[in-house]
């Protein structure tokens, strides 16, 4: 299912005051908006996902499943700078006649929410029933809770945090290092930099997962291996995995994105910014992720009024919220049983 496409016909600001024309926003929309405009799910997808949410959260999102289109009005924006239809580095800058590359504007999460809100209001969207978003996404997801805190009813953030962490930010560092030190970089083609995009995926891998899972998934079967080891195998694989579908130019500046992630900014500070968010909230974190720890995720319950929360525990680290669809969905039933009326109440834990 190819992504639809909304051409925003006015010049689009980014927070730091640079601007663009033709601005492009490809999205999915599944379900029909209800009378009464009150059944939108919108999710908000991470790092290098794509608006086809049915495609990468199966379990969770879809026909049968929690959120699915016979009662639902699902709908997922591809994100500023991603190569799935909407503007990025790729793209053509009306102005030059040439793909942006690296004069595209640095830009940040509370641009792309920006983004999504031109898309909502061309869908005739007022208010949101679920905001959802991991990762990246949730980042986005609470930008928006907190811009407009009486469109979005229902929160549901899953190992994201309030402010990037240094050591979110070193992890992104580092793979930034390795594109850049791939010099075709710096050619403006689009196929500039793929060698340090594979290294900068192998660099990202390790922090989505754990020692435990490589321990269990890649483990030598034989004693007397000493070279080309399962480990080393599933790195190259997955690195050019994303180098077949991806970009190195868009991935350089979405991790600049996250690194810039800070509710605070501009709002004295960010406890006071996550008191602005009115939604009922859902807060998750996965016991095993070394990259959104779990008390980053107990901090946001702690400082957002109506939260509950729940840790899960899984196999997969960061991923697993991409993974465990069964598990969150017991989470998510539990929640939306919950009357929260301004408490913090933990939910059970779930294993």
């Amino acid at each position: 299912m190819n992504a639809e496409i909304f051409k925003y016909t006015n010049t689009f600001e980014f927070e730091s005051g640079r601007t663009i024309e033709g601005l492009e926003i490809g999205f999915h929309t599944y379900g029909r908006l209800n009378k009464e405009k009150n059944n939108v799910v919108w999710v908000c997808h991470a790092l290098t996902a794509n608006s086809d949410v049915f495609d990468w959260w199966k379990g969770l999102i879809g026909e049968g499943y929690f959120f699915n289109p016979e009662e639902h009005f699902i709908v997922c924006a591809n994100i500023l700078g991603s190569p799935y239809g909407t503007t990025s580095p790729l793209s053509i800058n009306p102005v030059t006649g040439q793909p942006y590359y690296l004069s595209y504007p640095q830009f940040t999460t509370r641009d792309m929410v920006k983004a999504h809100q031109l898309l909502a209001q061309h869908l005739n969207i007022n208010n949101i029933s679920v905001l959802i978003g991991g990762s990246l996404g949730g980042q986005q997801a609470m930008e928006w809770a907190i811009i407009e805190p009486e469109r979005i009813k229902n929160l549901i953030l899953i190992a994201t945090n309030a402010k990037h962490s240094p050591w979110g930010i070193a992890f992104n560092e580092s793979q930034r290092l390795a594109i850049t030190t791939d010099r075709t970089f710096y050619s403006n083609t689009p196929e500039g930099g793929q060698k340090g995009l594979k290294a900068a995926r192998s660099i990202a891998l390790l922090s989505y997962r754990t020692y435990k899972t490589y321990g269990i998934t890649q483990q030598e079967e034989a004693d007397d291996v000493q070279d080309n080891f399962r480990s080393s195998s599933y790195q190259n694989y997955q690195g050019q995995k994303l180098v077949n579908r991806f970009n190195a130019y868009s991935y350089w500046y979405l991790t600049k994105v996250m690194d810039s992630h800070n509710v605070g900014r501009g709002r004295h500070g960010v406890d006071k910014a996550l008191s602005l968010i009115k939604a009922k909230t859902l807060v998750i974190g996965i016991s095993s992720d070394v990259l959104f720890p779990v008390e980053e995720q107990q901090y946001l319950f702690r400082h957002i009024p109506k939260a509950a929360f729940s840790e899960l525990d899984s196999f997969y680290g960061h991923d697993g919220f991409l993974i465990e669809t069964e598990a969150l969905t017991k989470i998510f039933t539990s929640f939306f049983k919950t009357d929260v009326k301004g408490k913090i109440i933990e939910l059970q834990r779930t294993a």
